[in-house]
């Protein structure tokens, strides 16, 4: 080894090289564990003190995350009664209401939400979201309620065809639940209404306001006592996908107008 450290023999150096290197990297390696072992023992305490302190700083930062969440949410919730409000005169919009449950194996998609007569929900009030008419309050209790979709046959109301006109009124089936789908009926045979138009609440029952989006239309056909046209609706709300909705607990007109069957 010494005569290779002073000789300036390239080959010697070489072969000496490819004899200790897997020794060398052996000592190299025990080396390093008892460093980092040695480090460890004579570092603990420090080593603790500093992991406590990134769990709190974690803790910390994932608390303010949480809070940021619920002020996004918050906002959008208040976007979304200023919509609603904008979008109909007089409307009164109840507090944003989480869906806290479904009622197992309904076909039309009922469901539960966490607000009931202690925050002034009644029976058959309108529930909406900004996109749309969703259904009715159709049970109450002191701090719960349950809703009805507008999937259900136990729901017809008053529409209209924003484009033409053309008045009807929504009826559902189980059949249509299936597809998500309602149909409007007593169509006037000469409309003009196809498909993707968009279909609003009417208004005239005094049950809903005026202008709410119920969906939009597809193709009609003749209903089978040929005195009117029938057509199938698409609702604008997935009745399965809403997790917040709001309840209209007054509005210009509730109560007046006829009782739709």
């Amino acid at each position: 080894m010494i005569y290779a450290a002073v000789s300036s023999s390239n080959a010697i150096n070489s072969a000496i090289g490819r004899v200790f290197s897997p020794i060398q990297k052996f000592s190299n390696n025990i080396s390093d564990r008892v460093t980092e072992t040695l480090d460890m023992l004579i570092n603990a305490r420090d080593y603790y003190e500093e992991n406590i302190r990134l769990k709190d700083q974690i803790a910390a930062l994932l608390a303010q995350m949480s809070d940021y969440t619920q002020v996004m949410q918050e906002n959008d919730h208040l976007r979304e009664m200023i919509d609603l409000a904008s979008s109909s005169s007089g409307i009164e919009l109840s507090e944003p209401c989480t869906v806290i449950g479904r009622t197992a194996n309904d076909v039309y998609g009922s469901f539960f939400i966490d607000k009931g007569e202690k925050d002034g929900i009644e029976y058959y009030d309108p529930v909406v979201t900004a996109n749309g008419f969703v259904g009715y309050v159709t049970e109450v209790e002191y701090t719960y309620s349950k809703v009805t979709t507008l999937l259900s046959n136990d729901i017809s109301l008053g529409v209209y065809c924003v484009r033409t006109g053309e008045t009807g009124v929504t009826e559902g089936s189980y059949e249509l639940a299936l597809d998500g789908s309602v149909r409007m009926v007593y169509i006037p045979l000469d409309c003009e209404m196809t498909d993707g138009d968009i279909i609003i609440t009417s208004g005239y029952s005094g049950l809903v306001p005026r202008g709410l989006v119920i969906g939009t239309a597809g193709e009609t056909f003749i209903a089978s006592n040929g005195l009117s046209r029938s057509g199938i609706i698409t609702p604008a709300i997935d009745p399965y996908s809403l997790k917040t909705v709001f309840v209209i607990t007054d509005f210009d007109g509730k109560g007046s107008g006829y009782e739709e069957e």
